[in-house]
Protein backbone atom coordinates (compact mmCIF):
# COMPACT_ATOMS: atom_id res chain seq x y z
CA UNK A 1 0.00 0.00 0.00
CA UNK A 2 1.35 3.40 -1.15
CA UNK A 3 0.22 4.48 2.81
CA UNK A 4 -0.39 3.29 5.90
CA UNK A 5 -1.10 3.96 9.34
CA UNK A 6 -0.65 1.25 12.35
CA UNK A 7 -3.67 1.94 15.35
CA UNK A 8 -4.39 0.17 18.67
CA UNK A 9 -7.30 -0.10 20.16
CA UNK A 10 -7.78 -1.41 23.61
CA UNK A 11 -6.17 -5.20 23.01
CA UNK A 12 -6.41 -4.64 19.08
CA UNK A 13 -3.25 -3.69 16.61
CA UNK A 14 -4.85 -3.02 13.20
CA UNK A 15 -2.60 -1.75 9.90
CA UNK A 16 -5.03 -0.24 7.82
CA UNK A 17 -3.40 0.30 4.36
CA UNK A 18 -4.76 2.73 1.57
CA UNK A 19 -3.62 3.13 -2.38
CA UNK A 20 -5.06 6.85 -1.12
CA UNK A 21 -3.68 9.54 1.26
CA UNK A 22 -6.59 10.98 2.23
CA UNK A 23 -7.72 7.75 4.48
CA UNK A 24 -4.72 7.84 6.13
CA UNK A 25 -5.04 11.18 7.12
CA UNK A 26 -8.15 11.57 8.66
CA UNK A 27 -7.56 8.70 10.54
CA UNK A 28 -4.02 9.70 11.55
CA UNK A 29 -6.09 13.38 12.68
CA UNK A 30 -8.94 11.35 14.51
CA UNK A 31 -7.01 8.41 16.33
CA UNK A 32 -3.90 11.37 17.32
CA UNK A 33 -4.86 11.12 20.98
CA UNK A 34 -4.19 7.32 20.80
CA UNK A 35 -1.45 5.20 21.93
CA UNK A 36 1.50 5.51 19.42
CA UNK A 37 1.67 1.94 17.90
CA UNK A 38 5.69 1.18 16.79
CA UNK A 39 5.15 -2.15 13.82
CA UNK A 40 8.25 -3.15 14.45
CA UNK A 41 8.01 -4.51 17.88
CA UNK A 42 4.00 -5.03 17.76
CA UNK A 43 2.46 -7.25 15.12
CA UNK A 44 -0.57 -6.29 13.92
CA UNK A 45 -3.36 -8.08 15.04
CA UNK A 46 -5.54 -7.31 11.13
CA UNK A 47 -4.61 -5.68 8.21
CA UNK A 48 -7.01 -3.88 6.42
CA UNK A 49 -6.67 -2.66 2.64
CA UNK A 50 -8.28 -0.10 0.65
CA UNK A 51 -7.34 -0.56 -2.65
CA UNK A 52 -9.41 0.29 -6.25
CA UNK A 53 -11.42 -2.47 -8.26
CA UNK A 54 -9.40 -2.09 -10.99
CA UNK A 55 -5.28 -0.34 -11.74
CA UNK A 56 -7.36 2.48 -13.48
CA UNK A 57 -9.76 3.56 -10.61
CA UNK A 58 -7.10 4.64 -8.29
CA UNK A 59 -7.23 7.91 -10.18
CA UNK A 60 -10.59 7.57 -12.65
CA UNK A 61 -13.76 7.65 -11.04
CA UNK A 62 -11.45 6.45 -7.57
CA UNK A 63 -13.82 3.81 -6.40
CA UNK A 64 -12.83 1.90 -2.63
CA UNK A 65 -12.95 -1.57 -2.00
CA UNK A 66 -12.09 -3.25 1.17
CA UNK A 67 -9.81 -6.05 1.71
CA UNK A 68 -7.43 -7.02 4.41
CA UNK A 69 -7.15 -10.30 6.17
CA UNK A 70 -11.01 -11.16 5.94
CA UNK A 71 -13.00 -9.46 3.28
CA UNK A 72 -16.25 -10.04 1.52
CA UNK A 73 -15.32 -11.16 -2.00
CA UNK A 74 -19.47 -9.54 -2.91
CA UNK A 75 -18.93 -6.15 -1.22
CA UNK A 76 -19.65 -2.97 -2.93
CA UNK A 77 -17.26 -0.68 -3.69
CA UNK A 78 -17.24 2.81 -2.34
CA UNK A 79 -16.76 6.18 -2.89
CA UNK A 80 -13.13 7.85 -2.34
CA UNK A 81 -15.19 10.39 -0.54
CA UNK A 82 -16.05 7.57 2.20
CA UNK A 83 -12.88 6.10 2.39
CA UNK A 84 -12.75 6.97 6.02
CA UNK A 85 -16.42 4.77 6.74
CA UNK A 86 -14.61 2.35 4.47
CA UNK A 87 -11.46 2.24 6.88
CA UNK A 88 -14.03 1.90 9.85
CA UNK A 89 -16.02 -0.66 8.26
CA UNK A 90 -13.03 -2.97 7.23
CA UNK A 91 -11.47 -2.59 10.90
CA UNK A 92 -15.44 -3.82 11.98
CA UNK A 93 -15.17 -6.85 9.54
CA UNK A 94 -11.77 -8.02 10.89
CA UNK A 95 -13.07 -8.27 14.29
CA UNK A 96 -16.04 -9.83 13.63
CA UNK A 97 -14.49 -12.29 11.11
CA UNK A 98 -11.39 -12.85 13.04
CA UNK A 99 -11.54 -12.13 16.58
CA UNK A 100 -11.16 -14.73 19.12
CA UNK A 101 -9.92 -13.54 22.31
CA UNK A 102 -13.23 -12.29 24.01
CA UNK A 103 -17.02 -12.92 22.76
CA UNK A 104 -17.58 -10.55 20.68
CA UNK A 105 -21.27 -8.82 21.14
CA UNK A 106 -22.31 -5.98 19.04
CA UNK A 107 -23.12 -3.43 21.76
CA UNK A 108 -21.74 -0.59 22.91
CA UNK A 109 -20.36 0.07 26.86
CA UNK A 110 -20.44 2.50 29.27
CA UNK A 111 -18.29 2.24 32.34
CA UNK A 112 -18.70 4.11 35.90
CA UNK A 113 -16.86 3.05 39.10
CA UNK A 114 -15.50 -0.05 37.83
CA UNK A 115 -19.22 -1.40 36.28
CA UNK A 116 -20.60 -1.37 33.03
CA UNK A 117 -23.62 -1.22 31.27
CA UNK A 118 -23.69 -3.09 28.32
CA UNK A 119 -26.36 -1.42 25.61
CA UNK A 120 -27.19 -4.01 22.69
CA UNK A 121 -29.95 -3.35 20.09
CA UNK A 122 -30.92 -3.74 16.22
CA UNK A 123 -29.35 -0.47 14.28
CA UNK A 124 -31.30 2.69 14.85
CA UNK A 125 -32.34 1.57 18.59
CA UNK A 126 -29.89 4.49 19.80
CA UNK A 127 -27.37 2.67 21.13
CA UNK A 128 -24.47 4.78 20.01
CA UNK A 129 -26.39 8.35 20.85
CA UNK A 130 -27.13 7.11 24.04
CA UNK A 131 -23.36 5.68 24.54
CA UNK A 132 -22.19 9.09 23.08
CA UNK A 133 -24.05 11.07 25.43
CA UNK A 134 -23.16 8.91 28.79
CA UNK A 135 -19.84 9.38 27.42
CA UNK A 136 -20.17 13.27 27.73
CA UNK A 137 -22.11 13.15 31.11
CA UNK A 138 -19.53 11.34 33.40
CA UNK A 139 -19.37 8.00 32.22
CA UNK A 140 -16.44 6.68 30.39
CA UNK A 141 -16.50 5.07 27.13
CA UNK A 142 -15.80 1.72 26.58
CA UNK A 143 -17.03 1.31 23.20
CA UNK A 144 -19.28 2.04 20.65
CA UNK A 145 -19.25 -1.14 18.14
CA UNK A 146 -17.96 -4.19 20.11
CA UNK A 147 -18.20 -5.13 23.52
CA UNK A 148 -15.37 -7.49 24.19
CA UNK A 149 -16.35 -9.94 26.88
CA UNK A 150 -13.63 -12.41 28.33
CA UNK A 151 -14.54 -15.95 28.28
CA UNK A 152 -12.09 -16.43 31.75
CA UNK A 153 -13.12 -13.59 33.98
CA UNK A 154 -16.78 -12.57 32.97
CA UNK A 155 -15.26 -9.03 32.69
CA UNK A 156 -15.62 -6.59 29.22
CA UNK A 157 -12.74 -4.95 27.95
CA UNK A 158 -12.47 -1.36 26.60
CA UNK A 159 -12.75 -1.07 22.44
CA UNK A 160 -12.83 3.01 22.42
CA UNK A 161 -12.66 3.05 18.21
CA UNK A 162 -14.64 6.40 16.84
CA UNK A 163 -18.56 6.41 17.82
CA UNK A 164 -20.39 6.18 14.17
CA UNK A 165 -23.28 8.79 14.34
CA UNK A 166 -26.25 8.74 11.91
CA UNK A 167 -28.41 11.26 10.62
CA UNK A 168 -30.75 13.37 13.03
CA UNK A 169 -28.21 11.70 16.15
CA UNK A 170 -25.32 13.61 14.69
CA UNK A 171 -26.51 17.11 16.38
CA UNK A 172 -28.26 15.25 19.41
CA UNK A 173 -24.83 13.78 20.29
CA UNK A 174 -22.30 16.61 19.21
CA UNK A 175 -23.87 19.85 20.89
CA UNK A 176 -21.06 21.34 22.73
CA UNK A 177 -18.49 19.24 21.32
CA UNK A 178 -15.39 20.59 20.55
CA UNK A 179 -15.24 20.28 16.91
CA UNK A 180 -11.78 18.85 16.71
CA UNK A 181 -13.26 15.88 17.86
CA UNK A 182 -15.71 15.62 15.02
CA UNK A 183 -14.60 13.80 11.73
CA UNK A 184 -16.31 15.09 8.53
CA UNK A 185 -19.77 14.63 7.86
CA UNK A 186 -20.03 11.95 5.12
CA UNK A 187 -22.90 12.66 3.00
CA UNK A 188 -25.03 10.11 1.01
CA UNK A 189 -23.73 6.30 2.64
CA UNK A 190 -25.79 3.12 2.56
CA UNK A 191 -27.22 4.87 6.06
CA UNK A 192 -27.43 8.18 5.01
CA UNK A 193 -24.92 10.99 6.79
CA UNK A 194 -22.67 9.85 9.19
CA UNK A 195 -20.20 12.12 11.18
CA UNK A 196 -17.47 10.06 13.64
CA UNK A 197 -17.10 11.42 17.09
CA UNK A 198 -13.42 10.95 19.13
CA UNK A 199 -13.86 9.62 22.55
CA UNK A 200 -13.61 11.61 25.58
CA UNK A 201 -9.85 12.00 26.64
CA UNK A 202 -10.57 9.30 29.61
CA UNK A 203 -11.91 6.87 27.50
CA UNK A 204 -8.49 6.52 25.55
CA UNK A 205 -6.22 6.92 28.29
CA UNK A 206 -7.68 3.98 30.80
CA UNK A 207 -9.18 1.51 27.42
CA UNK A 208 -6.84 -1.37 29.02
CA UNK A 209 -9.02 -0.92 32.38
CA UNK A 210 -11.90 -4.04 32.18
CA UNK A 211 -15.02 -3.55 34.18
CA UNK A 212 -17.78 -5.89 35.93
CA UNK A 213 -20.85 -5.59 33.52
CA UNK A 214 -23.71 -4.91 35.56
CA UNK A 215 -26.63 -3.95 33.48
CA UNK A 216 -27.61 -5.02 29.79
CA UNK A 217 -29.64 -2.31 28.66
CA UNK A 218 -31.94 -3.11 25.20
CA UNK A 219 -33.20 0.40 23.92
CA UNK A 220 -35.80 1.33 21.32
CA UNK A 221 -35.93 4.97 19.88
CA UNK A 222 -39.10 5.97 19.02
CA UNK A 223 -41.36 4.55 21.37
CA UNK A 224 -43.36 6.57 24.81
CA UNK A 225 -40.84 5.66 27.56
CA UNK A 226 -41.26 2.35 29.35
CA UNK A 227 -38.94 0.02 30.51
CA UNK A 228 -39.58 -3.88 31.26
CA UNK A 229 -37.26 -6.08 33.06
CA UNK A 230 -36.02 -9.30 30.73
CA UNK A 231 -36.08 -12.60 31.32
CA UNK A 232 -32.24 -14.64 30.96
CA UNK A 233 -33.48 -16.61 28.72
CA UNK A 234 -34.53 -13.93 26.38
CA UNK A 235 -31.70 -12.40 26.97
CA UNK A 236 -28.93 -15.14 26.47
CA UNK A 237 -30.90 -15.30 22.91
CA UNK A 238 -30.88 -11.53 22.08
CA UNK A 239 -26.72 -11.93 22.99
CA UNK A 240 -26.43 -14.78 20.54
CA UNK A 241 -27.65 -12.54 17.99
CA UNK A 242 -26.15 -9.93 19.09
CA UNK A 243 -22.40 -11.93 19.12
CA UNK A 244 -20.49 -12.67 15.71
CA UNK A 245 -18.04 -15.56 17.36
CA UNK A 246 -20.30 -17.50 19.75
CA UNK A 247 -21.18 -20.46 17.48
CA UNK A 248 -16.64 -20.31 16.72
CA UNK A 249 -15.85 -19.94 20.16
CA UNK A 250 -18.24 -23.04 21.23
CA UNK A 251 -18.35 -24.16 25.01
CA UNK A 252 -16.36 -21.19 25.98
CA UNK A 253 -18.53 -18.69 24.53
CA UNK A 254 -21.76 -20.49 25.38
CA UNK A 255 -20.63 -20.38 29.31
CA UNK A 256 -19.49 -17.00 28.99
CA UNK A 257 -22.94 -15.78 27.78
CA UNK A 258 -24.40 -18.56 30.64
CA UNK A 259 -22.98 -16.57 33.21
CA UNK A 260 -23.49 -13.18 31.91
CA UNK A 261 -27.59 -13.93 31.92
CA UNK A 262 -27.08 -15.10 35.54
CA UNK A 263 -25.36 -12.49 36.98
CA UNK A 264 -26.39 -9.43 34.64
CA UNK A 265 -30.33 -7.93 35.26
CA UNK A 266 -31.42 -7.06 31.66
CA UNK A 267 -33.80 -4.46 31.00
CA UNK A 268 -35.93 -3.57 27.51
CA UNK A 269 -35.98 0.62 27.57
CA UNK A 270 -37.98 2.37 25.01
CA UNK A 271 -37.61 6.33 24.68
CA UNK A 272 -38.80 8.64 22.35
CA UNK A 273 -35.88 11.88 23.52
CA UNK A 274 -32.68 11.30 24.78
CA UNK A 275 -33.11 13.79 27.68
CA UNK A 276 -35.54 11.06 28.68
CA UNK A 277 -33.67 8.08 28.21
CA UNK A 278 -30.55 9.47 30.32
CA UNK A 279 -33.13 10.22 33.16
CA UNK A 280 -34.15 6.49 32.71
CA UNK A 281 -30.79 5.12 32.95
CA UNK A 282 -29.71 6.98 36.07
CA UNK A 283 -32.80 5.84 37.77
CA UNK A 284 -32.02 2.36 36.57
CA UNK A 285 -28.15 2.74 38.05
CA UNK A 286 -29.56 4.07 41.22
CA UNK A 287 -31.97 0.82 41.53
CA UNK A 288 -28.65 -1.17 41.20
CA UNK A 289 -26.61 0.20 44.08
Amino acid sequence: MRHEIALGIGPVVFRVGSAWPEPVRQLAALYAAYPPVDPARRVPDFTVRLQPTRPWRRLIRPSVFVAGDHWLPDAAPMALAHGLLAAEMGMNLQMALGWRRHVLLHASCVEKEGRAIVITGESGSGKSTLAALLGERGWRLMGDEFALLDPASGAVFGFPRLISLKNEAIDVATAGIDPRRLGPRLEGTAKGTIRHLVPAADAIARMAEPAEPALLLMPRFGFAAAQRPVESGEAFMRLTEASTNYVALGEAGFRALTRFVRHVPAVALDYLDSATALDQVDALWSGLA
